[in-house]
């Protein structure tokens, strides 16, 4: 995977059509102060000839009358006072095509992945406004992703937003893959991927998993890499978006959107207003968080033309859930899926933990009276038995009332019917990855409760798709 991207070459031969705005007068870090014949708007991408191709800059804050302060969304190496500044005329925009899917492109929508660049015919400004409100549907409708223990206990919404918490090694990425295959085989729909302030080794082993679980041509991975500068880490959400809404309204599409990670997000806005000089809020945060979060949040939507459905990974910072970054993320969000490090050690994947895992369409109302008793049901269960684990632990299954062993009995075969394996981790797993409808599902676990399946062992309910008829 191509790297270096220091500077924007693909734009050489209109620099000298553009107007000249001012000059460099002082550049600290990625600050950059230019001293301008003309006020350009906020927001307003300029750049800076340098060589072979140019620095852009993205303007932050008016100054004085002559004078901008922008953020470098490259490495300012090279930079000196008096240098000339140009004016694109527009905000930052990136080159959008059908051709974008099974590609890696970096913030300017330039290619990462050593293919060609993407035809320069159609622009679409990253931050662009939500749809108009009459324009949007709501989201109240369940996304089928074929993985059990998520359509039944905290299903997606449709153009709606998820939350997936869980740290390093309980199965996140891999998640993530099954969501990609699920929509671009079960529902024709494509997946945005954006990687954001990612580490390279991360980004380059994704890249591979994804070619050799058939899920790369109908998605398009975005990165904006750990080393660059936080304005290329706070922008390229807002251009993976950017190419989620052009698939959206072009393609009439089922689209998902994934982000990893959007609290890496928050830091480099957080960088950003330390380095313009605001005084920090609550933690040390910006003070524009809320405004920053919604920004990006509130493109999430369905409209006519189709429906774009997040998936964003979460970090939560010592664990703690209260920490306004996460309190702001959580405000959004309609699905939230902890994944669970105990989980993983128990053998069961996905590492989901179903007791705290919630989603906002969890209604009777929505679901249908059968899918919302079944799940509330496998729930209590699934509770009763972690209330009991310390007893069983202590002195045995057998000090139970026969009631509740019965009840552990039935969880236990429960958590491992949950369990699934993957299509897109077929390969090193050995095991042929299965998709189950959601009626299988609920049909499945409303045997489990009614105990026809008590006569199973716990090793026939593991790592299988549904269960079969005859039992």
């Amino acid at each position: 995977m191509a790297t270096d991207f220091k500077l924007q070459t693909t734009r050489p031969e209109t620099l000298a059509k553009e107007s000249v705005v001012g000059c460099v007068e002082a550049a600290q870090g990625p600050v950059v102060d230019v001293r301008c014949d003309y006020l350009p708007p906020i927001g307003q991408a300029l750049d800076v000839i340098n060589g072979e191709g140019a620095y852009v800059l993205v303007v932050f804050q008016h100054l004085e009358p002559t004078l901008v302060r922008a953020i470098a969304l490259h490495s300012v190496s090279g930079l000196y006072r008096g240098m000339p500044v140009y004016d694109r005329g527009d905000a930052l925009h990136v080159p959008v095509d059908p051709s974008c899917l099974g590609r890696m492109l970096n913030l300017f929508g330039e290619p990462l992945d050593g293919g060609l660049p993407l035809p320069q015919t159609a622009f679409r400004n990253i931050l662009s406004p939500p749809p108009a409100l009459s324009e949007t549907l709501p989201a109240t409708q369940l996304l089928e992703t074929g993985i059990k223990v998520i359509d039944l206990l905290c299903p997606f919404v449709r153009g709606g937003k998820t939350g997936l918490f869980g740290g390093a090694g309980v199965g996140k990425t891999v998640l993530m893959m099954e969501f990609m295959h699920a929509i671009s085989s079960g529902m024709q729909g494509v997946s945005v991927y954006a990687g954001v302030g990612e580490r390279m080794r991360e980004g380059h082993e994704l890249w591979h998993e994804m070619a050799d679980a058939g899920v790369l041509p109908k998605a398009l991975l975005v990165y904006g890499q750990m080393d660059e500068s936080p304005g290329v880490r706070f922008h390229v959400g807002y251009t993976a978006l950017a190419y989620a809404e052009y698939l959206r309204d072009t393609l009439k599409a089922e689209v998902l959107f994934l982000m990893d990670n959007i609290f890496r997000f928050v830091q480099a806005g957080s960088e950003i207003s330390g380095l313009l000089g605001r005084m920090p809020a609550t933690v040390g945060y910006q003070p524009t968080l809320l405004t920053e979060v919604a920004s990006l949040q509130e493109r999430i939507v369905s409209t006519q033309s189709g429906s774009i459905t997040s998936v964003q990974a979460v970090y939560v910072p010592a664990d703690d859930m209260s920490d306004p970054a996460v309190a702001t993320i959580l405000g959004h969000l309609d699905s939230v899926v902890i994944l669970s490090r105990q989980q993983a050690a128990k053998g069961i994947y996905p590492a989901i933990d179903p007791l705290r895992s919630s989603s906002r369409i969890m209604d009777h109302r929505i679901l249908g009276e059968r899918h919302y008793r079944v799940a509330r049901a496998v729930r209590e269960h699934l509770s009763r038995y972690r209330e009991l684990e310390d007893i069983i632990a202590m002195l045995g299954i057998e000090e139970l009332s026969r009631e509740d062993r019965l009840i552990v009995e039935r969880a236990r075969r429960l958590q491992r019917y949950l369990t699934q394996p993957f299509i897109t981790v077929a390969d090193h797993t050995g095991l042929p990855g299965v998709r189950v409808p959601l009626e299988q599902t609920i049909t499945d676990c409303e045997g489990f409760l009614a105990g026809r399946f008590d006569l199973l062992s716990e090793a026939d309910c593991y790592m299988k798709g549904g269960m079969p008829a005859w039992t």
